[in-house]
């Protein structure tokens, strides 16, 4: 690059030549970054050392995850497997019990136990937890009982293993004067970056009012930060070199807040773009936000390239891409001649320019819209600064444990009607839009469609003007075919659902499902809701029970139940389909019924499964679980 763009300055007519070459370095500084920043490829990775079927290892752990109902749950760092010197990444969930302890960042565990890879969604269109462990790295889980492990010292600390110390000494403060429950989860999502302790009923709150990115430390609070720190830091602009002691303070500041918080992808992701903003602030007389978002994205890929598949990443980004080119345009639109009401004008220009980035994301990884979200940014941005301000003061002083009753008080007040205005907003179901499905070719034609508009609004060139009609078309198209593949598409579905079974008949767009569950757990099934969304189906009126006989596609399938009755005499159906543990001699069945295939779904007693596979596999007969081999599906 260096030798081309000597050469290039030296001539006289310009070529293509250094473009030619800068675009094959940062290829190929991108191939390197992937190929030498997977785990995978390193030679000392634990998976290369792994046996069957338990495994020694030393892990340390390094994230403390949400609990769920049986399990506490870590990520953790494999140190030793096997007596081998290792590294990489795996879940480690601990079975909860009547005296369940607790592990911290940084402490380090001797076990004794087997390495399961993590299973795949066994339903459609399901999220898929293993694809999202595998952009963290992750490709493997362990399950161990609460005294299944030795406590061992610690080696030495780490920055993390630190930081968790710092947050653990401010959460006992606090609780000294009396914060807890839902006012402290939200103090530790604010400022600490923490949000395992927030309850599931306030952080659906939260999505459902469009501000659950206020619950996850990102851009906008290193912003309200870098705002803060720059007012208290302006004196130093008088010195000589001012400018850049206060820029190099204000980057070390930002950095230990962002080590404090738990160095998440967000906080990380946050403070890096706020870090090359103000660089370039300090450095270029002219302001050129887009060259520090080019900086800040290149540095993150280069240190960590699977932050591009990072959900937060990608909305980051966007939003503020969208915020910084589209927002000007819009607040054109209209100049208040008052001073607060443009303010306000000017909040809500910057919400709408985000969403319109975010939208589309936004509904494909969540299928929803809130269409309040302004309404909640103008309520609660405008007062986060002063939430900030007064909860990073309130931990200083629990901290020095001089803290006044009245500000503890106060501050509850603060966090509790923050919480009461959120909880009404994501209660107004009227302007909640959920269940919507969108595809990743949409995507595509959103973004080129909201691209092209804007340039036309831009530059005024009738050109970008034609060409959005001509994506307006082609979307048009799209969803047009869509629409007739779905009503031309038929399916039956025997869904994976421990203990029950589901069963679903999909003619077009109308899916119904014949199940055992009860009427509030099926209101509330996600494999049924993943299922509609995916689908784009709706549901027709539902049905109790499973029947005894389905006929799809020139076959039958039989159902046999608990009761273990089925024909002895002209009958064979293509599929059998054992459900909730009949008590059955299956070879006999076999040899009578003559079927294809055996389906076993999860209301299955496990003990059962191995027998039934190895009578299948004695008859030459295709044997299928639900819970190994995922819904069975039959298109017809």
């Amino acid at each position: 690059m260096v030798v081309f763009y000597v050469i290039q300055r030296k001539k006289i007519i310009l070529t293509n030549s250094f473009a030619f070459i800068t675009f094959l370095a940062f290829i190929s500084i991108g191939i390197a970054s992937v190929t030498f920043g997977n785990d995978l490829n390193k030679k000392n990775h634990y998976s290369t050392y792994l046996s069957n079927p338990t495994n020694t290892a030393v892990l340390t752990i390094n994230k403390v995850l949400k609990p769920s109902r049986f399990y506490n749950s870590y990520y953790a760092t494999v140190t030793s497997l096997n007596s081998k010197k290792t590294q990489g990444k795996i879940v480690l969930r601990i079975e909860k019990d009547s005296i369940t302890t607790f592990l911290d960042v940084g402490n380090r565990i001797f076990i004794c136990s087997s390495f399961t890879t993590i299973n795949a969604p066994q339903n459609p269109y399901q999220f898929s937890y293993k694809n999202y462990l595998i952009t963290q790295q992750i490709y493997h889980q362990v399950s161990i009982k609460n005294s299944a492990y030795l406590l061992l010292k610690r080696n030495s600390s780490s920055l993390k293993s630190w930081a968790f110390f710092i947050r653990k000494k401010i959460n006992i403060g606090l609780k000294k004067y009396g914060f807890k429950g839902d006012e402290l989860a939200i103090i530790n999502a604010l400022l600490l970056g923490q949000r395992q302790e927030i309850s599931k009923n306030l952080l659906q709150n939260y999505q459902n009012a469009g501000a659950i990115h206020l619950l996850a430390v990102s851009g906008l609070h290193i912003g309200i930060i870098l705002l803060f720190l720059s007012f208290l830091l302006q004196p130093l602009e008088k010195l000589k070199h001012g400018e850049f002691i206060k820029l190099f303070l204000i980057v070390i500041l930002l950095w230990c807040f962002a080590i404090i918080a738990g160095l998440s992808a967000s906080i990380v992701r946050a403070v890096t773009m706020f870090t090359a903003i103000a660089i370039v602030t300090v450095l270029n007389q002219e302001k050129n936000i887009y060259k520090a978002l080019i900086v800040s994205v290149f540095f993150l890929l280069l240190f960590n390239s699977y932050y591009l598949f990072n959900i937060g990443f990608q909305l980051s980004y966007l939003a503020v891409f969208f915020i910084v080119w589209i927002q000007p345009m819009l607040s054109k639109l209209w100049s208040p001649s008052l001073k607060i009401v443009n303010y306000f004008w000017q909040l809500i220009t910057v919400s709408i320019a985000a969403q319109i980035g975010v939208l589309p994301l936004s509904l494909f990884y969540f299928h929803q819209f809130p269409g309040l979200f302004f309404v909640a940014n103008l309520l609660i941005i405008p007062f986060l600064g002063i939430i900030l301000g007064i909860g990073i003061l309130i931990i200083v002083l629990a901290l020095l444990d001089i803290l006044p009753n009245f500000m503890v008080l106060f501050y509850e007040k603060v966090i509790m009607l923050l919480n009461s205005i959120v909880s009404w907003i994501g209660n107004q179901e009227a302007f909640l839009f959920q269940n919507i499905s969108f595809t990743a070719i949409s995507i595509g034609f959103y973004f080129l469609g909201i691209i092209l508009i804007f340039k036309w609004i831009e530059t005024k060139k009738p050109l970008f003007l034609k060409f959005t009609l001509f994506v307006i078309i082609g979307f048009q198209c799209y969803l047009i075919t869509e629409k007739y593949l779905d009503n031309t598409n038929n399916e039956f579905i025997v869904f994976n659902k421990t203990k029950h079974t589901i069963i679903g008949i999909r003619k077009g767009d109308k899916v119904q499902i014949h199940h055992t569950l009860d009427s509030l757990t099926l209101k509330n099934e996600r494999s049924i809701k993943a299922y509609l969304i995916g689908s784009r189906t709706q549901l027709n009126p539902l049905k109790t029970q499973p029947k005894d006989i389905y006929s799809f596609n020139n076959h039958q399938l039989f159902v046999i139940d608990s009761l273990g009755v089925y024909p002895t005499q002209n009958f064979s159906p293509t599929y059998i389909l054992l459900r909730a543990s009949p008590s059955i001699n299956l070879d006999r069945l076999l040899n009578t019924l003559h079927p294809s295939m055996v389906i076993a779904d999860a209301s299955n007693y496990k003990s059962y499964i191995s027998l039934w596979k190895k009578t299948c596999k004695n008859h030459n007969i295709k044997f299928y679980y639900t819970v190994i081999d995922g819904a069975f599906i039959e298109k017809f």
